[in-house]
């Protein structure tokens, strides 16, 4: 990420094991007495995972010193991965809840494939969101091959899924709204969209500018209302879901890399964006 870095075994630990984190006063063992856990300062390894135990052990014989302190490393990487994985996995959610209305997103870059003008994106008011506001495309210039985007700074991943809400409010040209994902450029990148003037869900890939559908589905997109959509992509499979349903799957390895996340719209579609959420995949 852009924003912040991981501290990877010191806070894994502690997300994994509560107050037992490295430098930490331990984690409550039998008895109600504390197993002590290494800091940074302590040389004895084995001190981590409670060194009193680790010793009873040995002087009953059951253990020799060599064999606890491999149990010790054994067990560090069994719970590692496990608490590192929860952490590398979580959601993130935007909020928009101390933006004011009128202003850009926080967060968002904008950016345009095709032609034409550059988009305006702002919160807006609006009572039927989750917060009371919305991220909007609020430009109505009419050029067709226009798709503006509102780019998520933050993050960049692979696999993802990324789910959102999307209310087509005006257009002439095209009622649109959708998820891009895997952006290294304008020109670059996958990207699913729900139309309510064709009553269809699209997915595209977008090479060097040029837009090439992939799969799709016709359903009911009604205009002025709110409707779940959500882009799933694990290596060269993807999975698109409307309204909490999945609606089809599709394959391509074309872009491979990495990339940025943003809201999709085209033409001159006023469009409205809620309860944008990001949830890396392994």
């Amino acid at each position: 990420m852009d924003e912040g870095r991981f501290s990877i075994l010191p806070d894994a630990l502690y997300h994994h094991l509560g107050s037992a984190a490295v430098g930490a006063r331990g984690v409550n063992g039998r008895h109600g007495r504390d197993l002590p856990l290494q800091d940074r300062d302590t040389p004895d390894l084995a001190g981590m995972f409670g060194g009193w135990a680790l010793r009873s052990l040995c002087r009953s014989g059951r253990m020799t010193p060599s064999r606890a302190l491999a149990a010790a490393i054994a067990l560090s990487l069994i719970i590692l991965p496990s608490a590192l994985e929860a952490q590398m996995l979580d959601t993130l959610r935007v909020d928009l809840s101390r933006v004011e209305p009128g202003q850009e997103p926080e967060g968002f870059v904008a950016w345009r494939t095709g032609e034409g003008g550059a988009a305006r994106w702002v919160v807006v008011e609006d009572a039927t969101a989750s917060q009371g506001r919305a991220i909007a495309q609020m430009s109505n210039e009419r050029t067709d091959y226009r798709f503006p985007l509102a780019v998520y700074k933050p993050f960049s991943g692979k696999n993802l899924e990324v789910r959102l809400r999307f209310k087509a409010v005006a257009g002439s040209v095209d009622e649109a709204g959708g998820i891009a994902l895997r952006l290294n450029t304008p020109d670059d990148y996958y990207v699913v969209r729900a139309n309510a003037l064709e009553d269809n869900v699209r997915f595209y890939r977008v090479a060097k500018g040029r837009r090439t559908q992939i799969a799709g589905a016709d359903t009911k997109v009604s205009a002025k209302e709110w409707h779940a959509l959500a882009l799933r992509a694990e290596g060269e499979r993807f999975t698109i879901s409307f309204d909490g349903k999945v609606l089809f799957t599709a394959a391509d390895k074309t872009l491979a890399e990495p990339g940025k996340v943003a809201l999709w719209t085209k033409a001159d579609s006023i469009t409205h964006f809620d309860a944008i959420e990001i949830t890396p995949l392994p």
